[in-house]
């Protein structure tokens, strides 16, 4: 419960700091007042450090009061929490200079990711060196020219990812073993008069016949898939109709 403070504070035992151990708790308030919030003179904190005195618990309830804590003594760790909440208050003031430019963990998480999604967020986009960095990757990847060059980075960055990552190569060096096809055999339905012409024809065909059959592969995929969603119909007699 406050070992986030504890630990603000240098506190040995952070972690450990048990608050129901009568010694430790007394000893606790001893430190707390010698070394961070200091609100009695060190000749009168006598009464607080006699921590084996029956008394002690009236010297503590006197000084919540001094510190004018909200809490009472039977009130122990929400007065210890205040306590340590003033306490981190006096450090910071007692070391501003330390801590202004100190920036919190979740700050710096919060930064980095962004930077992260928006690499291209703090680029000079004016910079020569950018310009002509950005127009040699586009020549080289052979990319269309656009007067925006954030515009032909990030083309550059999606051609990189979908054609020249790892896997994209070792998908495109994957050969494809088909059937040899005899050309006679297939009836092109025109004749332009060239032998060689007819070939090429023949050839172009039989392609763009495979294109469509993957095209039809992929429609029948999809058929399937919403037919999935859609074929389980629940009948609901009192609106008297099938479906949803």
């Amino acid at each position: 419960m406050f070992r986030r403070k504890l630990t603000a504070l240098d506190y040995h035992n952070p972690s450990g700091f048990n608050c129901k151990d009568e010694t430790e708790f007394r000893n606790f308030i001893v430190w707390l007042e010698d070394q961070k919030i200091r609100h009695y003179k060190i000749e009168d904190r006598g009464n607080l450090r006699n921590i084996h005195s029956s008394d002690w618990p009236k010297f503590f309830e006197k000084y919540l009061r001094d510190v004018n804590c909200p809490f009472k003594i039977q009130d122990r760790q929400e007065a210890i929490d205040w306590l340590l909440g003033l306490a981190v208050r006096l450090e910071y003031g007692d070391n501003a200079e330390k801590y202004k430019d100190l920036v919190p963990d979740n700050a710096k998480n919060t930064d980095n990711a962004t930077k992260n999604a928006e690499p291209l967020i703090n680029l000079d986009v004016n910079n020569p060196d950018f310009k002509a960095g950005v127009m040699a990757l586009a020549n080289l990847l052979q990319i269309q020219r656009h007067d925006d060059y954030l515009v032909m980075l990030k083309a550059i960055r999606i051609l990189v990812q979908e054609r020249l990552t790892q896997d994209a190569v070792a998908k495109a060096n994957q050969t494809k073993e088909g059937l040899p096809v005899a050309l006679d055999k297939h009836i092109l339905g025109f004749d332009t008069g060239d032998a060689v012409l007819n070939e090429a024809a023949q050839i172009l065909r039989l392609l763009h016949i495979e294109e469509l059959r993957e095209l039809q592969t992929k429609i029948n995929e999809a058929i399937v898939a919403v037919q999935a969603i859609i074929a389980d119909p629940k009948t609901d007699h009192r609106l008297g109709k099938v479906g949803r």
